[in-house]
C-alpha cells in the first residue's frame, strides 16, 4: 500500500493535499521525524569542530531518503538537487545519493500540455506549429518537453510547465516555512544553520525557475557571452513563441557527454570542446558575473557538428561585481598556494556566528590550501567546497553563491572527464584565470568607467577641502567626536550584559536577605514556623536566586574550561 502512495505522488508533480488520508503537512512531517536521527545533518559538527566522515547510523538510508523524497513530488526534487550542493551540511553519502537523484516522471496527457501551450500563447496548438509530436522527449516534476516544427520548417523544443505545480509549489513552501522558523527558534542545530534564510534563497531559486521568460533570457545572454567559443553553441528562443509557462527553443540533435560511443572517441577528438566548456564558464562567472548551478551531463550535448549544447539555464546565480572580485582573489590565492590570503578573503564575504573561532578557522584553511598545493588530484571545485566546510566548522556563514561556484566548478569538472579524460583541468583553469584577470582590466578601462571614475574624483576634489576645514575647526575647538556603531550586536556587548545581569541579581539577593533579616524583628499578625509570614517569604526568594546564581555560575565556568581544553586538543 505505501509503495503505491509512494509511485502515485512520483509520478505527479502537483501531489495532492492528501495521500492516504493524511494531509500535506502531515507527510512532510513524517518524512522529517522519520529521517531526524539518520544522520542526514550530521556533516555540521555542533563542537566546533571540523566535519568529518563520521559512520552513519545502521538504519540510515540515503537511497531510500532519496525515494520519498522523490515521492512527495517536485518541491522534494527540487529540495534534493539543492542539498547536494550543500557538503557543509550534509554527509558525503547522502551528497552522492542525492546528486543521483532522477526526476523522470510519467508523462501526463498530451491534452494537458496543449492546454497550457493554447492558455499561454493564444491561439490553437495546430495554428501555431505546423507538426507537433505528442510523444514527448522528455519529462520531469515541473516541465515536460515536446518536439515540434514551425511552419517555415524549423524544429524546435517546447518546455511547457505542467498545470498547477506552481500551486503546489507554494504550498509546500509555506508547510517548511513553518517548520523551519520553529526549527531555528528551538533547536541549537537550527540556531546555528538558520534554516528559515536558506529556505528562502531557495524558494526564491524556485521563483526564478519557474519562469520561462526569465529562462529565455538567460539563453540569450549566455549565447551572446559564449559567442567568442565557436566550439560552444547555445540554442536561442524564439521569443514570439515563449511566455512565463512555455519556452521554445532550437532543436538540440546531439548524444549526452556521458554517452558517446566509443567510435566516436576514436574519430573526433573531444579535447577542445572539455577546455572549450572550462573557459567559456569561467568567463561566464568572473567576468559576466552568473553562474549556472547545475551544468551536468544532462544539460550537454555534443551535435552531429562536433560543437557542445548548453541549455536547460532556469538555475541561474547572478555574482555583484564586488563579491565576484573577492571570489576570484580566493581562487587566485588557492592555485597559489596562499591560504591565509584565501581565509582573509573568504572572512570578508562572511557572516561571523555565535563561537566563531578565527584562530581555528585560519589554521585550518592554511593546511588545506597547502595541501592542494601540493596534490595535483585536488579539484578546484572540491576545494572550494572543502572552504566552506571549514567555515562552518567554525561557525562562519559562507554566502550561497561559493557554494555554488565550488559545485559548478565541481559539475564543469566531472563533465570534462567524460568529455576527454586526458584533459588537465587545473592548467585550463590557471590559464583561464589570468585571461579572466585580463578581460576584467579592459572592462574597467571602458569609457562608462572611466567616465564614473572622473566623476567620483572629481566630487572628491570639489568637497575634500571643506570636509577637511571642517574636521580641523573641530579639532580646534575641541569638539571632534567618534561613534563606534555595532557595538550593540558585539560579543563584547552580550558579555556586558551578563555580567551586569549577575550583579544585578546578586545585589537583589543580598537586599532581600538583609530585608528579611530586619523584618524577623518586626511584629505580624501572620506568622511561619513562629517569624513573620511576610520575612520568611523574602528570605526564600533571596535563597532561591542566590543558589540560581550559584549553580549558574558553576556550569558556565565548567563549559569554559571543557571548551578550553578542546582548544588545546586541537592544537
Amino acid at each position: 500500500m505505501r509503495e503505491n502512495a509512494l509511485t502515485a505522488a512520483k509520478h505527479d508533480p502537483a501531489t495532492p493535499t492528501t495521500v492516504g488520508g493524511m494531509s500535506r503537512r502531515q507527510q512532510i512531517l513524517r518524512l522529517l521525524l522519520r529521517y531526524r536521527n539518520s544522520g542526514v545533518f550530521s556533516g555540521l559538527q555542533l563542537d566546533g569542530g571540523l566535519p568529518r566522515n563520521t559512520k552513519l547510523p545502521d538504519d540510515a538510508d540515503p537511497a531510500q531518503f532519496v525515494s520519498d523524497l522523490e515521492a512527495l513530488g517536485t518541491t522534494f526534487v527540487k529540495l534534493g538537487q539543492v542539498l547536494s550542493t550543500r557538503p557543509d551540511m550534509i554527509p558525503l553519502e547522502y551528497v552522492a545519493a542525492l546528486e543521483r537523484m532522477q526526476e523522470q516522471v510519467a508523462p501526463i496527457p498530451v491534452e494537458q500540455i496543449r492546454t497550457v501551450i493554447e492558455q499561454e500563447l493564444g491561439a490553437p496548438v495546430g495554428k501555431l506549429f505546423a507538426l507537433f509530436y505528442p510523444e514527448p522527449l522528455g519529462c520531469a516534476s515541473i516541465a515536460q518537453v515536446h518536439r515540434a516544427v514551425l511552419h517555415d520548417g524549423r524544429e524546435v523544443a517546447i518546455k511547457v510547465q505542467k498545470p498547477e505545480v506552481a500551486a503546489q509549489l507554494r504550498s509546500d513552501i509555506a508547510v517548511l516555512r513553518s517548520f523551519a522558523s520553529a526549527a531555528d527558534h528551538l533547536t541549537r542545530i537550527g540556531r546555528r544553520v538558520r534554516f528559515a534564510d536558506w529556505l528562502d534563497e531557495f524558494a526564491t531559486t524556485l521563483r526564478m525557475e519557474l519562469d520561462y521568460e526569465a529562462e529565455a533570457t538567460n539563453l540569450s545572454r549566455f549565447g551572446q557571452h559564449l559567442a567568442p567559443y565557436p566550439e560552444l553553441w547555445v540554442p536561442q528562443p524564439l521569443w514570439d513563441l515563449c511566455r512565463r509557462r512555455v519556452l521554445t527553443m532550437e532543436l538540440v540533435h546531439g548524444v549526452r557527454v556521458d554517452a558517446i560511443p566509443p567510435v566516436r572517441r576514436t574519430e573526433q577528438s573531444m579535447l577542445p570542446l572539455a577546455a572549450a566548456l572550462v573557459r567559456g564558464y569561467l568567463d561566464q562567472i568572473f567576468v559576466h558575473g552568473e553562474i549556472h548551478a547545475d551544468p551536468h551531463p544532462g544539460n550537454l550535448r555534443v551535435t552531429d557538428d562536433q560543437r557542445l549544447a548548453v541549455f536547460d539555464l532556469g538555475m541561474v546565480a547572478h555574482v555583484p561585481p564586488r563579491l565576484r572580485e573577492r571570489l576570484l582573489k580566493v581562487l587566485f590565492a588557492a592555485v597559489d598556494g596562499r591560504g591565509e590570503e584565501v581565509a582573509d578573503e573568504i572572512i570578508g564575504i562572511s557572516t561571523r556566528l555565535e563561537d566563531y573561532d578565527e584562530e581555528r578557522y585560519l589554521r585550518l584553511t592554511g593546511q588545506m590550501i597547502a595541501r592542494y598545493a601540493a596534490n595535483d588530484t585536488l579539484s578546484e571545485g572540491r576545494v572550494v567546497l572543502e572552504i566552506v566546510r571549514i567555515a562552518t566548522a567554525c561557525n562562519l556563514r559562507t554566502p550561497p553563491e561559493l557554494s555554488l561556484l565550488g559545485k559548478a566548478l565541481l559539475n564543469l569538472e566531472g563533465a570534462c572527464r567524460l568529455l576527454a579524460p586526458e584533459l588537465d583541468t587545473r592548467q585550463v583553469v590557471e590559464r583561464q584565470l589570468q585571461h579572466v584577470m585580463r578581460a576584467r582590466l579592459v572592462k574597467s578601462l571602458s569609457v562608462a568607467n572611466l567616465a564614473s571614475e572622473a566623476m567620483e574624483l572629481q566630487q572628491l576634489l570639489r568637497t575634500g577641502p571643506r570636509r577637511m576645514s571642517d574636521i580641523l575647526s573641530l579639532v580646534a575647538e575641541n569638539r571632534l567626536q567618534m561613534k563606534v556603531t555595532g557595538l550593540e550586536e558585539s560579543r563584547l556587548m552580550e558579555n556586558i550584559q551578563k555580567v551586569a545581569n549577575r550583579i544585578a541579581a546578586g545585589l537583589i539577593t543580598a537586599a532581600l536577605l538583609l530585608s528579611s533579616a530586619l523584618l524577623m524583628r518586626v511584629p505580624s499578625r501572620f506568622s511561619l514556623f513562629g517569624y513573620p509570614a511576610f520575612a520568611m517569604l523574602l528570605l526564600v526568594i533571596g535563597v532561591v536566586i542566590g543558589l540560581g546564581l550559584i549553580v549558574s555560575a558553576l556550569l558556565f565556568d565548567r563549559r569554559t574550561r571543557a571548551r578550553a581544553r578542546e582548544e588545546r586538543g586541537h592544537r
